[in-house]
């Protein structure tokens, strides 16, 4: 059996989007539910609309400390933010919570009075257990989502996930003391999903849970968006394959709509030969865009502009369908198979000459390939391209 666990110390993590008609609340609030306990809440504000302000207003004259950070560049999204809060937290037991007054500050003595059982490195607030309430999601279509996404996350993590109900809550505290921050890279908002899945500094962290009555929003909008959801996916994607196999799976996508743009027009009466041509074109310019948005995201800032990202991409691509194509012609005309199979196998085929080309060469860095130039001809090209693979298959510390 665990030891228990004192808490008398803890800060709370409040990261804020144009929350400034919540923070007043959210502060009495959180000082009541937190009598007794050296407490502080730090704030880490993204917001345009005076959040700051109001955060440095009621900090004045609040119950218990309180503090804010203003990120000019909101790098991370929200799950960035909860970062940078764990990162200059006074204390090791940290509980995250939202600004939206949805996380009821009430809940709070729970969390700490579980994580001081002493079986948990991460207590989270549950809409899905016992006494959970998902009220606060407000329609069908927004609960069914949430269902399907937790279910979705569950089925790609399960040894870490198992004891999880709601991997996705945005509200829960961590000892901070079992993290390594500086491995987490989150993408938008499923902070927790990032912590349980990369693990503690020591191994899996332990997990419990406590109900959560998910309430309605005072004020404000939700955040969640169709971008934030495919950010969510192209994360998970991440998470679970890393960087080659987010890039293979929007290869995948890519080859579907080459695949299905070919049907279509060779159905319609189009040569096969030209639709491949017209699939390949279309497939190429969108498979760039999502690389740009969801594979290559942090390397942009080091590679060379956009234009020029493009340009090579796009001539990669070009050189490699005109390529491709002629070979899916001469399995068409000498083995007899059918094209849409011909050319599936051909972008399989493909794909890794793809990856390479673009992890080494259309997002390197500029200045790793100045150094190139200088570099010793001790590795054999064969041992450098091997290295590559390794490190930007697993890039950045993906599992």
């Amino acid at each position: 059996m665990s030891a228990s666990v004192t808490v008398t110390a803890v800060t709370v993590i409040v990261p804020t989007y144009n929350e400034r008609d919540n923070v007043a609340e959210l502060v009495a609030r959180t000082a009541a539910a937190l009598e007794g306990f050296d407490a502080d809440i730090l704030f880490v504000d993204d917001s345009s609309d005076g959040t700051m302000d109001e955060i440095v207003r009621v900090a004045a004259s609040a119950p218990i400390p309180v503090r804010g950070i203003h990120r000019e560049h909101n790098t991370g999204g929200l799950g960035g933010a909860v970062v940078r809060g764990l990162s200059e937290a006074a204390h090791d037991v940290c509980i995250v919570m939202d600004g939206d007054l949805q996380h009821p500050p009430e809940l709070l003595p729970a969390l700490l009075a579980r994580f001081g059982t002493g079986d948990a490195d991460v207590v989270a607030a549950s809409r899905y257990i016992g006494g959970g309430d998902t009220a606060g999601l407000g329609t069908t279509m927004r609960l069914g989502v949430s269902k399907a996404a937790t279910a979705v996350t569950k089925a790609m993590f399960l040894r870490r996930l198992w004891r999880s109900t709601d991997p996705m809550t945005g509200f829960f505290l961590v000892d901070r003391s079992r993290l390594d921050v500086g491995t987490l890279r989150p993408e938008g908002f499923k902070i927790l999903l990032e912590i349980l899945v990369r693990g503690g500094s020591a191994g899996p962290l332990r997990i419990a849970e406590v109900p959560m009555e998910f309430g309605a929003r005072r004020h404000g909008t939700s955040k969640a968006s169709l971008r934030q959801g495919a950010m969510f996916l192209a994360h998970l994607a991440r998470l679970r394959f890393g960087k080659m196999g987010l890039f293979a799976m929007i290869g995948g996508v890519g080859a579907v709509a080459n695949v299905g743009i070919m049907w279509a027009l060779t159905h319609l009466g189009m040569d096969y030969v030209l639709a491949a041509v017209i699939g390949a074109v279309v497939t190429i310019a969108g498979n760039f865009v999502l690389q740009e948005l969801f594979v290559f995201r942090d390397e942009r800032a080091d590679a060379s502009r956009l234009w020029v990202r493009f340009a090579a991409s796009a001539s990669f691509n070009g050189i490699e369908a005109a390529l491709r194509i002629p070979v899916m012609a001469l399995m068409v005309e000498s083995w007899h198979i059918s094209a849409v199979v011909a050319t599936a196998i051909s972008l399989v085929v493909a794909f890794f000459a793809r990856f390479l080309f673009h992890a080494l060469v259309v997002y390197a860095p500029r200045r790793r390939r100045a150094d190139a130039v200088e570099e010793p001809p001790v590795d054999t090209a064969g041992i450098r391209v091997l290295k590559a693979i390794d490190a930007e298959a697993m890039r950045p510390g993906e599992l």
